[in-house]
């Protein structure tokens, strides 16, 4: 690198810049296609569209290679790819110091809010006459499962509504009208996150329909019991939303009762390092399992859990045609029955056994759910697959009830 290059005066991080976890987004305009870069953290209000052709010189920012190797490699113009650089790194999208200021400052404006704003949710209604309105809606077209024992806890999808509804109305329907618990835990996925580990939300959650608090009593207690690394990851929540997807529904219920909201790690991926400064689901099912003694009271628990996802979007060579939904469908019903059958070990091993090969998503907290809310029995309620039409993607997902 010369001294008059345009890359020597590059900071450190930008000489050898890594791209975040970010959504690509594709889109047209103007008949050629761009590709939005979503955050799904959101560090900054403002967003970045790049040409398809830029967009594959992005991906290779991997950390390994310098700046100036990745623009001659790609024959990019070295002044227009160091304002791309500075693009990049301006709203967050580089890791660096200026990604983790810009994490600082969204990270003291939520813990000043105490809650996590709307997101997903948003989609439901523009206020809570409009979302209780459609709930009510999707429950009247909803069979009653019948179900004589009190629901100790459920398994519902986290697939937005417009696809996942059936599933969630025949989860929440038996607890229409049941007494209200004096906190509901609801385990998540960790879809975008840092976090390797259990992470604990120490605040609370907004949808139109108002706000649930975080039980400050349980989260202090789990907090002494497994130390600061159980919530040093806390702004993973706001990239995820299989938490928040399930609090309308909650809600509707039980109005804005207290939640312990917590995602839950993958059983079978291996923590990058195991340092005593994450939390395992082990570690955290102990202590909320003391806690919860501790305090007393009655705890609803909510496994927030999509099962398959297969075809050419999430890497599969070919479209999802009627052998493969057959197949998958097969699948799920041997893991399901695994599930019902109620040993969290023996539904992991088989997990393991088979690899994960329809990628369910949700292992961890399927598992957890089932040590904390100790069930009798456990139901299933409703199985369905989404498909796209042109077979490029399949998700399948179900109800479940914790007896």
């Amino acid at each position: 690198m010369t001294s008059n290059s345009p890359f020597s005066d590059l900071p450190q991080h930008l000489q050898h810049p890594q791209v975040r976890n970010i959504q690509p987004i594709p889109m047209k305009k103007d008949n050629q296609v761009i590709v939005g870069l979503r955050d799904p953290f959101q560090l900054s209000k403002n967003t970045i569209a790049l040409p398809a052709n830029i967009f594959a010189i992005v991906q290779k920012m991997n950390g390994q290679a310098t700046a100036e190797e990745i623009a001659t490699a790609a024959k990019a113009p070295p002044e227009q790819f160091v304002d791309l650089l500075n693009q990049l790194d301006e709203v967050g999208l580089l890791w660096g110091p200026t990604m983790s200021t810009l994490e600082d400052n969204k990270l003291k404006q939520l813990k000043k809010d105490n809650t996590f704003g709307i997101r997903t949710t948003g989609a439901l209604g523009k206020n809570p006459e409009e979302c209780k309105k459609q709930l009510n809606l999707w429950f009247e077209e909803t069979e009653d499962p019948e179900f004589e024992e009190s629901i100790l806890g459920v398994v519902a999808p986290h697939l937005d509504y417009e696809r996942g509804w059936p599933n969630y109305a025949s989860a929440y329907y038996s607890w229409r009208n049941a007494d209200n618990p004096d906190r509901v835990v609801i385990l998540g996925t960790n879809h975008f996150g840092n976090g390797d580990g259990v992470v604990l939300s120490t605040i609370g959650f907004t949808t139109p329909l108002g706000t649930c608090p975080a039980d400050q009593q349980i989260i202090e207690k789990l907090t002494q019991e497994c130390g600061s690394g159980l919530t040093a990851d806390l702004l993973d929540h706001s990239a995820e939303h299989s938490i928040e997807l399930q609090l309308p529904w909650i809600q509707h219920c039980f109005g804005n009762v207290p939640i312990v909201a917590a995602l839950i790690p993958s059983p079978l991926i291996p923590m990058i390092e195991d340092d005593g400064e994450r939390t395992t689901t082990d570690e955290f099912v102990s202590a909320l399992q003391k806690v919860l003694d501790e305090v007393g009271g009655t705890t609803y628990f909510v496994a927030s859990a999509d099962l398959s996802h297969v075809g050419q979007q999430f890497g599969e060579p070919r479209p999802v045609d009627d052998q493969r939904k057959f197949d998958v469908e097969k699948h799920d019903r041997e893991m399901m029955t695994k599930f019902i059958q109620g040993d969290p070990v023996e539904f992991v091993d088989a997990m393991k056994w088979n690899n994960n090969a329809t990628q369910w998503c949700s292992i961890g907290n399927m598992s957890a759910i089932m040590q904390l809310a100790k069930p009798n029995s456990i139901e299933l309620i409703d199985y369905r697959q989404w498909c796209d039409p042109k077979g490029a993607a399949l998700v399948s997902s179900c109800s479940m009830a914790l007896i």
